[in-house]
């Protein structure tokens, strides 16, 4: 299953035809962030024979949408087609989370699929306490969880970017994202590099439209479970290119017996309406 909190590094923006000049009135939003459309297209960078993959492709539609004050929406879909040299199947998930920063609240639906068929649903609730933060999971089973103090998705890409801008080339931080089965926390090791001028022969460097000359930060997401020694490997890795206002392009995911591609292919604005708090 792809992690739902990587759908909030997934923040990207150009006009309809993805050369758009300038960015579109209302898009940016208090936080820094961009209410966009991102599609992705996927393809097998590396597999195992343990994997049992002989070929996989696919696409990632990303939706973000939303403001300070009443909350953050995502939609995440991720659709593959996975050879395994003896059969092909069809693998579909799609998510849906809502992030209110303001009341620390998160809620979080998805549904994975193999050849139309529904195969699983993780859906539940989570609010942020002095304690740490309470689940409130309804699928795949109904209980009450108490997780330690964790930040949720919208919260931890306004993180990323924030110590990226100061520098910070190295932090940890616990996330909840309501992924595998809703009922655990994760740890990340977040690696920024220094900043870097695109070069023109970068694959999907046009299809950042207005902000494909913009300097970028190499990123490094690594996913470990909270109770594994320090030395344990990952078991999620992501790679990206993050631009200042959240853009992310040329995405490596590393689930360990086999390693994907994302190359952006297009990109939208969306009218995110400025809000004022109450």
């Amino acid at each position: 299953m792809v992690r739902s909190s990587l759908a909030a590094l997934f923040l990207a923006g150009a006009c309809a035809s993805a050369h758009a000049a300038t960015p579109a009135a209302g898009a940016v939003m208090a936080t820094g962030l961009i209410a966009h459309r991102a599609i992705y297209d996927l393809e097998l960078k590396d597999a195992s024979e343990r994997s049992g993959i002989s070929g996989m492709s696919g696409r990632m539609v990303y939706e973000f949408d939303g403001n300070d004050c009443t909350g953050y929406t995502t939609n995440f879909r991720f659709v593959t087609q996975i050879d395994t040299g003896d059969a092909v199947r069809v693998s579909d998930q799609q998510t849906k989370t809502f992030e209110n920063l303001k009341d620390g609240k998160f809620t979080f639906d998805t549904k994975s699929f193999t050849d139309d068929q529904l195969d699983k649903e993780v859906n539940g609730a989570a609010q942020d306490q002095v304690e740490g933060v309470k689940v409130d999971l309804k699928q795949p089973s109904s209980k009450e969880l108490q997780l330690a103090a964790s930040r949720f998705p919208t919260e931890h890409m306004i993180e990323v970017i924030k110590n990226a801008k100061a520098g910070n080339r190295l932090f940890e931080a616990r996330v909840f994202d309501g992924s595998d089965d809703g009922d655990k926390s994760l740890v990340t090791t977040t690696v920024v590099g220094k900043p870097v001028t695109p070069k023109t022969d970068e694959a999907d460097a046009g299809n950042a439209g207005a902000f494909s000359k913009t300097a970028f930060w190499p990123v490094t997401i690594s996913y470990f479970n909270e109770n594994t020694k320090s030395d344990a490997l990952p078991v999620y890795r992501m790679s990206f290119k993050l631009y200042e206002n959240g853009i992310t392009r040329d995405l490596t995911m590393d689930y360990g017996d086999f390693v994907l591609s994302g190359k952006l292919s297009k990109l939208e604005l969306l009218d995110a309406k400025s809000v004022a708090c109450k």
